[in-house]
């Protein structure tokens, strides 16, 4: 009976800081507000796993912005990548290298705020773990609190690299690895080149996944390796293989929102759409003619017209605003003002 009654104490205690955190919270409560709910369940690294296990693809999509990560919540995108690729895309480098830390912050937030349901990730910028395993810590405990990711991307298979994402690892964070092309690495590498084309480099990409798995990964990108090779590799790890450029033998795909839709030509493939990439719209075709479209209806005076100049002031009122901006000494004003409301009355008269 003693338990009994100590069962119900600790009940009423967690009813009341149930209420207390509910009071306190940012998020509505339902019995005051009527509009669409924001309970979204986030895909989970169990849910990933699952997947996996039975061998259902995993989709990902790279994006730097909210309006984008809006886009891939309604479609329902397992992961959504903010991906240092954002120095190209957005800012209009030539490599990876430049963005900065605080700079891929800006995008976590902008994404975190947009995409509910997608795991997010977010990559590790050049210059922000390499140092040492503290950096590699450090850096991806910021990608975490201040950009609110749910997990981080490095890219390479180095000793360093293996060992910073051991160290992130058993720090709690959730690490996918990326092998094959790593573009941070264009400088050793001599550019944007495919690897694993020939034995010793395929045989070190399946090699680099296996050691990130064992560092702790949960999963690992391969970019820009023959098919083949994505094969070899996806079948020796035993966690989720993500390709990029890679061919269809991995556990799932990834591309750049702004490359499948076909919104720009991608300095990362010398101005080109990359060779890998399906455009599955010419989403930069629409753009253009609506701009120029835009831009004739300015020139010509067609826009705005009554329909997009909603904003309606009384004839009394506007007779008084006249007549104050007579007294004032604004008579060109005056004349203006009293032009312009003729032409509404005429327009609207028709």
């Amino acid at each position: 009976m003693a338990i009994l009654r100590s069962m119900l104490k600790a009940t009423k205690t967690l009813h009341r800081s149930s209420s207390l955190l509910r009071n306190m919270s940012n998020l509505p409560e339902n019995t005051v507000y009527t509009g669409p709910t924001t309970q979204n369940k986030r895909v989970t690294l169990s849910q990933l796993q699952q997947k996996h296990k039975n061998s259902q693809p995993i989709t990902m999509v790279t994006a730097y912005d909210y309006p984008s990560a809006v886009h891939l919540d309604m479609a329902a995108i397992d992961i959504c990548l903010v991906g240092d690729s954002a120095s190209m895309v957005v800012h209009g480098h030539d490599t990876t290298l430049p963005i900065t830390l605080d700079e891929m912050l800006v995008h976590c937030r902008a994404v975190a705020r947009g995409a509910k349901t997608p795991l997010l990730v977010g990559d590790l910028p050049f210059g922000t773990y390499e140092c040492s395993s503290n950096q590699a810590v450090d850096t991806a405990v910021r990608i975490l609190k201040e950009g609110q990711m749910d997990a981080i991307k490095l890219e390479g298979g180095s000793p360093s690299r293996i060992v910073a994402a051991k160290a992130i690892v058993e720090a709690g964070i959730a690490v996918i690895g990326h092998v094959g092309l790593t573009p941070q690495a264009i400088s050793v590498l001599g550019g944007f080149r495919p690897q694993g084309r020939n034995v010793a480099s395929a045989v070190k990409v399946v090699e680099t996944a296996l050691a990130l798995q064992e560092a702790g990964c949960f999963a690992v990108v391969l970019e820009c390796v023959p098919a083949p090779v994505t094969a070899a590799a996806t079948a020796a790890l035993q966690i989720p293989t993500i390709g990029i450029g890679a061919g269809p033998y991995c556990s799932g795909q990834v591309l750049v929102y702004h490359d499948l839709l076909g919104m720009l030509q991608h300095p990362h493939h010398a101005k080109v759409t990359p060779k890998f990439c399906k455009q599955y719209a010419r989403v930069g075709d629409v753009i253009n003619k609506a701009l120029l479209e835009y831009k004739e209806d300015v020139m010509n005076g067609s826009f705005p017209d009554a329909q997009h100049s909603p904003y309606k002031i009384s004839e009394t009122d506007a007779n008084g605003f006249l007549n104050e901006l007579q007294k004032l000494g604004f008579d060109k004003a005056a004349s203006a003002a009293s032009e312009a409301v003729q032409k509404m009355v005429s327009k609207s008269t028709k």
